[in-house]
Order: structure tokens, then C-alpha cells, then sequence
């Protein structure tokens, strides 16, 4: 009877275990199918695209009044995305010199504010073609007598942490071309430091030093001129490095896009001139 009894209940349970081995199979293999989707695809579906910026105007921001992602590279990514058929591009703030690490730990799909395309950058991180080229600016006070590098042999010049500018500034020190490097966490920190006395002049990103002293008129500031920029770069977006699919789209959207003529009109809308404009595929 016991006998009977308990082939009674593997009978009845079988079909059970069997059920239950299949579900985890198939949810198994749900998962697997999501993880090979790559950052294009996903972005497509969700209808985001999650970019990483420091939130420095003018190159890609959080707009105090309108509370909308703009500057030049935000501009640039939400046409390219709208183009390839996302709805959304949102910008998560990040710290410059943390921008591709957040990218390689999966927190955000793409790099785009302002990032020059460096060889020790691109090998951590897949680049696209080039958006467009800047160079640094010096930065005084409006009474200042200092006219180029050649005046700053015993003056404190800042920099900010994490971009080509600061290394830069460092090497002119090391040169005895500078008396003295101060380092800043942003932009923002360096222009008010010379506005207010604490340094005598700045070597920062050249477009965001003539965006930032037009639009705040308690800046005493001004830009020395003439003045031949000696750290130019070009400017691109990252992606990770298995995001060949991403970045590839993107490219040939920004080609129809400098084709079109669009590229150059927001450059324009920021103060900039064809000067920083790449026109082909680099």
C-alpha cells in the first residue's frame, strides 16, 4: 500500500518539477536574450538614451529657466537620437574626470560634453567622428596688464581638474613659464577665482570662457587677444567599446547632419564661427 502510495505521488509531482525546469529555462533564456541586445537596441525600446555631461554650458546642461538639456552637444545628441528613433536623450551629471568610468560601469549609454579625442582616452572608450574643434583661452581680469604666456612667469594661474587645460598649465609651470598652478573642480570655480582676485589668470576651455563672460555680466572678465591656443583638440562623443552599433549610427546621422548644414548653425547659435567647424569625417 505504502508502495502504491508513494508511486501515486511521484506521478503527480513529476509534471510539476518538469513545469517548474521549463520556467526557469525560459526566464533563463529571456535574460540571456536582453544582455545580447546592445546599447542601440535598448535606447531604441526604452526610447532613452541616458548621457553623461558635468553640466558645463555651453557644451551640454541643464537649463536653469527651461529645465531642458541643451548646448551644443546636447543639441547635436537629441537630433541624432530623434533621427535614429529614440524619443528622449537624458543627461545624468557626472564629475568630467569620472565621465568614462560611469560609461564603462554601465550608468550611462554615451559621453557627450565637450570630450576631446585623446589616444589614452580611446583606449578605454569607442569614439565617434569628430563633432567639432576648440582650443584653451586665457582668461584675465579686465584691468590686467598680462597680454600672453610670457606674462605669467611669477603669476597664479588656475586650471580645471580633469581636462587637456590643466595639463596644459602644468607643463608651461614646469617650462618656468608660470609661477603657479591652482587647480579647480569647474569651470565655473575658475572664472569666479580671477573675478575675485584669487588667481591672476586662467587657462581654460576657450568656448566655454566666451559663452560664460557673455551671458554673466558680473564677470570682469576678458579673453586675451590675439592669442594662438597651443592645446587645440577635437571634440567627439564615447560610447563603450563593444558599442560598435551605437557609434556607427551616430556617424552617419552627423554626417547628414554637416552635410545639411546643421552642425554649423549651432555652433553659430553659441557664439562660435566656422573656425571650430570640421566639416568631413575624421
Amino acid at each position: 500500500m505504502k508502495k502504491l502510495i508513494t508511486l501515486i505521488l511521484m506521478v503527480t509531482l513529476i509534471p510539476a518539477i518538469l513545469a517548474g525546469c521549463g520556467s526557469s529555462s525560459k526566464t533563463n533564456s529571456t535574460s540571456a536574450a536582453e544582455e545580447k541586445k546592445d546599447t542601440l537596441e535598448k535606447a531604441k525600446e526604452k526610447g532613452v538614451l541616458v548621457v553623461g555631461s558635468s553640466n558645463d554650458a555651453p557644451f551640454a546642461y541643464i537649463d536653469k529657466d527651461t529645465k531642458e538639456f541643451a548646448g551644443i552637444d546636447a543639441e547635436i545628441i537629441k537630433e541624432v537620437a530623434k533621427r535614429l528613433g529614440i524619443q528622449k536623450v537624458e543627461m545624468k551629471e557626472v564629475k568630467f574626470e569620472n565621465l568614462l568610468l560611469e560609461l564603462n560601469n554601465g550608468n550611462i549609454d554615451l559621453v557627450a560634453d565637450g570630450m576631446y579625442r585623446k589616444p589614452e582616452r580611446e583606449k578605454i572608450a569607442l569614439f565617434t567622428d569628430i563633432w567639432y574643434k576648440q582650443g584653451e583661452a586665457l582668461v584675465v581680469p579686465m584691468d590686467s596688464t598680462i597680454k600672453g604666456i610670457e606674462d605669467l612667469k611669477d603669476k597664479v594661474v588656475g586650471a580645471q581638474k580633469g581636462v587637456s587645460f590643466l595639463e596644459l598649465a602644468q607643463s608651461l609651470q614646469k617650462e618656468g613659464k608660470i609661477g603657479r598652478v591652482d587647480i579647480f573642480g569647474s569651470s565655473a570655480d575658475l572664472l569666479l577665482a580671477t573675478n575675485t582676485g584669487k588667481i591672476d589668470a586662467t587657462l581654460t576651455d576657450g568656448v566655454v570662457a566666451a559663452y560664460s563672460i557673455k551671458k554673466d555680466p558680473s564677470l570682469n572678465l576678458k579673453m586675451v587677444s590675439p592669442y594662438e591656443a597651443q592645446a587645440s583638440g577635437k571634440i567627439a562623443a564615447s560610447a563603450r567599446k563593444e558599442d560598435k552599433a551605437l557609434v556607427e549610427a551616430i556617424n552617419k546621422e552627423l554626417a547628414a547632419l554637416k552635410e545639411e548644414g546643421f552642425i554649423l548653425e549651432v555652433l553659430k547659435k553659441y557664439g562660435l564661427n566656422e573656425d571650430f567647424y570640421v566639416p568631413g569625417k575624421e
